[in-house]
């Protein structure tokens, strides 16, 4: 039986973590309430203690902690999301898993191959339940477009073609933080470029190869990091341009899929004007798919199913057909639409039915297993970069 209560923590109030501490808020609010346990909302860490406590006070967490520490000695603690920089990932949430807590981490699994290996073999051996943030594999649109492509409705996939651009990082008064250090490869392609790229593999299956590996660093300088600066979003300096920035703005590439379909993604994080622009199209032999998440409540649909004169594409809203429409929202019927937010909610709801054991229907949270696998392909993107293009397998 389910427990009555099930306490959650979240470690990061920046952007991303304040978003899910407002999922977990919103877990018992969609498909339904049977069997569903209360949650305890226990506490928001952020290093940064303002941080901790704004979130926990917005979101109405009972406590706030500087010390990550901190969740991991708690015993009234069950869940806990991990929303900070890559590169502290492994120590918490080894610590965590260790302590037998459950835990939800953010893409991407880590900043480096060793770390990231290393998590997924530690939740093989784990009794806990573990996930990966890929949050867009919950938006309805998107599920709607892979469950099209499963189905054959596209017939056979032969093309994809995605982007994710984003500005954050166009001003060069922008200071520099965690998301701006680290290898290429670990810039504009790990933050971003993460999410198209699993988007790419949910919707055409196997990435099997990659070429063309392109990065670009067009702002070298950024000024000091300023406190209370979560991740670089937000804020502009205007002092002096004197920290080196490591990694990549833009990256470009190819893929293969396992199927024999090819593509390519674009990722940008100097993307003047489009603060978060996802987009991509899908061509089957029998139709084509596209979706941009600016226009995120419907899908552009294009196939062989219409009447002679008739083809083109069309727009389609998304409805209680749709993966997690019905259900996911106090007013799901066509028209009413959907955002990132809602990903993050239908996300945390499924990762707290794999850990009371309730079975609705929601696929699991991908597992870490699955992130080191996604880190293997932007490695693969970094070599073959590195190598002029050459086309590298997915090892």
């Amino acid at each position: 039986m389910a427990p009555k209560t099930v306490s959650v923590a979240v470690i990061g109030a920046g952007m991303a973590g304040r978003t899910h501490a407002n999922a977990w808020r919103q877990v018992g609010t969609v498909f339904g309430t049977e069997g569903v346990p209360n949650v305890r909302l226990a506490a928001i860490c952020d290093a940064y203690l303002p941080f901790a406590e704004s979130a926990a006070k917005s979101y109405g967490y009972e406590r706030a902690t500087a010390d990550w520490h901190d969740i991991v000695a708690a015993d009234d603690i069950d869940i806990v999301s991990i929303v900070v920089a890559n590169r502290l990932h492994r120590e918490i949430a080894e610590a965590l898993v260790k302590a037998g807590k459950h835990v939800l981490c953010e893409k991407p699994l880590t900043d480096n191959l060793d770390d990231a290996k290393a998590m997924a073999e530690i939740e093989a051996g784990a009794d806990v339940v573990t996930g990966i943030g890929f949050g867009y594999r919950r938006h309805p649109s998107i599920a709607e477009i892979a469950k099209l492509a499963d189905e054959g409705s596209l017939g056979q996939v032969m093309q994809f073609e995605g982007r994710y651009w984003c500005d954050y990082g166009a001003d060069p008064d922008v200071p520099i933080a965690w998301r701006y250090k680290g290898p290429m490869g670990s810039g504009a392609l790990g933050d971003v470029g993460s999410h198209i790229t699993d988007v790419a593999e949910f919707i055409c299956g196997p990435i099997k190869a990659v070429n063309g590996g392109t990065f670009a660093t067009v702002i070298d300088k950024r000024p000091p990091a300023v406190e209370g600066v979560s991740g670089g979003r937000g804020a502009t300096t205007g002092a002096e341009a004197t920290e080196t920035v490591e990694n990549d703005d833009i990256a470009k590439f190819n893929i293969i899929f396992e199927s024999g379909a090819i593509g390519s993604i674009g990722v940008s994080r100097v993307a003047f004007g489009l603060p978060n622009s996802l987009q991509f199209d899908v061509f089957g032999t029998k139709g084509r798919a596209s979706f941009d998440l600016a226009r995120s409540g419907e899908i552009t649909l294009d196939d062989t199913n219409s009447p002679v004169g008739l083809r083109g594409p069309k727009q389609v809203l998304s409805g209680p057909d749709f993966p997690y429409y019905k259900g996911g929202s106090s007013m799901d019927f066509s028209g009413v639409g959907n955002t990132q937010i809602e990903q993050f909610t239908y996300q945390c709801r499924a990762f707290l039915d794999s850990v009371i054991g309730l079975d609705e229907g929601l696929p699991p949270v991908p597992s870490w297993a699955h992130g080191y696998r996604a880190m293997r392909i932007a490695d693969a993107v970094a070599r073959s970069a590195a190598d002029g293009g050459a086309t590298v397998e997915i090892d």
